[in-house]
């Protein structure tokens, strides 16, 4: 049994990939289970497994008789397609980055104004030794990240922490490259700086301001990146 689960495991994982690089493109179809399961070196009952959790996951829409077609997995997907995408971070494109970006503009906001209002101490902690951070990518890269995944988990709502987990592969790796460039780091150190006044004098709204505001730039800078 452990075999069969693990070449399901497998084979799932290698069409989400295809479908990925777009070696099977959106409203295309899979290979006939009969030729996959050549194509693997396994059992048709294997390839049906797996085409099963591929239609869970959102990325194929199974028909009797007939090859699944591939979704559009942006508007099909849930959030095991999300965490199938960023675990084939290597492959994740431009795009992608961009919508994460934008998803984090959108939460980020609230966990530190909650953060600030519920666990103010443990937010001024966290900034207290600002002038000690290095500055350097991968510095700062550990150091952003850190912040928004304590500042998440000091927020009432729970869920926060658990959509920032799910980036933990793919954050690091992103943040390198945002955090290479001089300027952007010195927005970011700006940033907590001001943030721990905020913290200091118990200011929830202005934290989250300064946050809305920080990453408005932050996202607006990367999209200018290649210009």
């Amino acid at each position: 049994m452990k075999e069969k689960e693990s070449s399901s495991d497998k084979i799932e994982n290698e069409l989400i990939r295809s479908i990925l690089a777009g070696v099977y493109s959106v409203g295309s179809t899979l290979p006939p289970e009969r030729k996959l399961a050549k194509e693997f070196s396994v059992g048709r009952p294997t390839i049906r497994e797996a085409l099963q959790r591929l239609g869970r996951g959102g990325w194929i829409t199974g028909r009797k008789g007939m090859p699944a077609i591939v979704n559009d997995y942006w508007r099909n997907g849930n959030l095991t397609t999300l965490v199938n995408i960023v675990e084939n971070h290597h492959i994740v494109t431009d795009e992608f980055i961009m919508y994460l970006l934008e998803l984090r503009s959108s939460l980020t906001p609230t966990y530190i104004r909650d953060a600030v209002t519920f666990n103010q101490p443990k937010v001024v902690a966290l900034l207290a030794n600002l002038e000690q951070l290095e500055d350097s990518t991968e510095s700062y890269a550990a150091f952003d990240w850190d912040l928004q995944k304590r500042c998440a988990g000091l927020a009432v709502n729970p869920i926060f922490l658990l959509i920032l987990n799910s980036f933990d592969s793919i954050y690091l790796d992103m943040a390198k490259r945002y955090f290479s460039i001089k300027d952007h780091r010195e927005l970011s150190f700006n940033y907590y700086h001001d943030l721990l006044k905020a913290a200091l004098n118990g200011d929830a709204m202005e934290a989250e301001r300064l946050s809305t505001e920080t990453l408005a730039k932050s996202l607006a800078l990367w999209k200018d990146r290649k210009k």
